[in-house]
């Protein structure tokens, strides 16, 4: 038995490709929907990949199982309480999949959904070696999977199911069992997410705190306390892949558009992602556009801002950039991607558009224009477990995801700073407060890092006083 990990570092997740090496076959398990690193590794193995298989419904990104079953005739399977609408193969607990020298038994390891299974895979040609676990959204490295995305109203029922999944199941395993899980570094499902991808029963036993918890109701504490927010797109993947997602056989292909093309769709509603640099942003950019730098958080990001289900027309600084983009993308399920502006901002500039300058200032000029009492707005979109930790005295707290909806509660009479942890994220709130039709507004460069970096006061929440409207 081979185990293949491919580990997507923007959404945090990780497939495992299972190879039986002796009968020329494999199993694929939890794989996004761009599956060619996938089939090329089965290639270039000179194995047939017979089954995929799911651990749960997924609620961040789209399953690529009806991609690869297309491509390659695998069988899908997937527990029988996951109520699929396309052919699959129902699972349930006990039950052993065949994948030559390799079987899988099915444990039901509802927790992190109800119809969560993990997947316990024996080697038959070397039963000297112990078996491995491939718990998909159950025990993670040295956490667990949160309970809360399907509702605050089934949180606490989940809560149970996973402490019941994890001591009565998962822990009575041998120590020496190795643990593959699905969510890990990067990944919103987990609480909080650890940098390694593998680890041990015996390994969690010893150091993970939340499997050491006494009590179900002390699981269902500890999640509260510790869960981040996490993307709006969350909200429409599950639907898809219950219903199963459009097979698309190859990643799309973008047209170029002409400025006046642009323009005009975005008159018509569609969306235009700039996912250029920040610098290049901030010289120039298409009013109205969103700001998401390209990077291995890329799709998150526009998962988070942009509406789920609008067309998205992209701006890059060359052409080379789409394939990324359009992967993350597709993960994602943003499927409608219309094309890109072709030629870039020279050509929009050259077609006589309108172009929007992005201002941006610096930690030392904020903190004399706090000093000399002006009535500065500084906005700190980095996530509530960084604001915890320490901010600047005085600021407005709204995570850089939740502008969309509550970015109108700021002021528009006073000149507003935004910052996070360094400027990426910033730059997509600024876009977002641009839309939003704020004018006076600056970018801290540095951010955070600059600000504390610098030995500038900091404030905590044993310090605080009450929060200024629009925290979150």
């Amino acid at each position: 038995m081979q185990i293949r990990q491919f580990v997507d570092e923007g959404l945090g997740n990780a497939a495992h490709l299972i190879i039986s090496e002796r009968a020329g076959v494999a199993a694929l398990i939890d794989p996004l929907r761009s599956v060619d690193p996938y089939l090329d590794a089965a290639a270039a193995a000179g194995v047939r990949i017979s089954y995929v298989l799911e651990t749960h419904v997924h609620n961040d990104f789209i399953s690529g199982s009806r991609e690869v079953a297309a491509r390659t005739g695998a069988r899908i399977a997937a527990s029988a309480a996951a109520g699929l609408a396309f052919d699959y193969h129902p699972v349930r607990e006990g039950e052993v999949v065949v994948v030559g020298d390799v079987h899988l038994r099915v444990l039901e390891t509802p927790g992190h959904t109800p119809e969560h299974v993990s997947y316990l895979a024996e080697d038959r040609s070397a039963l000297d070696q112990p078996p491995v676990l491939f718990s998909g959204g159950s025990l993670l490295v040295g956490a667990v999977a949160r309970t809360d995305l399907l509702g605050h109203e089934h949180t606490l029922g989940l809560a149970h199911d996973l402490y019941r999944s994890l001591h009565e199941k998962i822990l009575r395993l041998p120590d020496t069992v190795a643990v593959f899980p699905t969510h890990g570094a990067g990944s919103f499902c987990a609480a909080p997410p650890s940098a390694e991808r593998s680890t041990t029963i015996g390994r969690e036993r010893q150091a993970n705190l939340f499997v050491q918890l006494p009590s179900a109701d002390a699981l269902a504490d500890a999640l509260a306390r510790s869960l981040p927010s996490y993307p709006t797109y969350y909200r429409h993947m599950a639907a898809i892949n219950r219903r199963g997602p459009r097979v698309l056989e190859r990643l799309p292909h973008l047209a170029p558009l002409s400025p006046a093309a642009v323009a005009d769709r975005l008159r018509r509603g569609e969306a235009v992602v700039d996912l250029r640099p920040v610098d290049d942003y901030l010289a120039g950019h298409i009013p109205g556009a969103y700001q998401v730098e390209l990077r291995p958080a890329f799709a998150s990001w526009v998962g988070w801002v942009v509406p789920f289900g609008t067309p998205l027309i992209l701006v890059s600084a060359a052409p080379e950039a789409h394939h990324e983009a359009v992967r993350q993308l597709v993960n994602i399920g943003y499927d409608d991607l219309p094309g890109y502006l072709d030629g870039g901002m020279a050509a929009w500039s050259a077609a006589g558009l309108p172009a929007a300058r992005a201002q941006a200032t610096t930690v030392a000029e904020v903190r004399e224009r706090l000093e000399r009492g002006e009535p500065l707005v500084v906005l700190d979109v980095r996530l509530h477990a960084e604001w915890e930790a320490g901010h600047i005295p005085g600021a407005v707290h709204i995570e850089g995801g939740a502008l969309p909806e509550q970015g109108q509660t700021l002021p528009k009479d006073r000149p507003i700073v935004v910052h996070c942890g360094v400027e990426q994220r910033a730059t997509t709130a600024f876009s977002v407060l641009e839309r939003l039709g704020f004018t006076d507004l600056r970018l801290v460069r540095g951010g955070w890092t600059a600000w504390s970096g610098a030995g500038f006061p900091v404030e905590r929440p044993t310090e605080a006083t009450p929060a200024a409207p629009g925290r979150s």
